[in-house]
């Protein structure tokens, strides 16, 4: 067992802020693209009712009145907020 001295603090590692969100489009998917609007290319697709890891949020182009995009973790795209259900609020990029 290792001791530290006291008064030190205790190693700990920061964890990025992460929820779930759950894709409720259609039947053919969500658009997973490079970048925060729909003129940014697409590079890939989430199936309806799957679940997304999600980081942060910021604006983008509008969505069906929506301007809000959620990035994905891992730094692997961008989803329109219109068609994700998240559990809470994620914080701003």
């Amino acid at each position: 067992m290792a001791y530290r001295p006291v008064g030190a603090a205790a190693p700990y590692r920061v964890r990025p802020y992460r929820t779930y969100g759950r894709v409720t489009t259609g039947y053919a998917g969500l658009n997973v693209r490079s970048g925060p609007g729909t003129g940014y290319r697409v590079i890939g697709h989430r199936q309806a009712g799957r679940y997304l890891h999600l980081t942060c949020r910021t604006h983008g182009s509008w969505v069906h009145g929506n301007r809000t995009w959620y990035r994905l973790a891992h730094h692997r795209g961008y989803v329109s907020a219109y068609y994700v259900r998240t559990r809470r609020a994620l914080p701003w990029c």
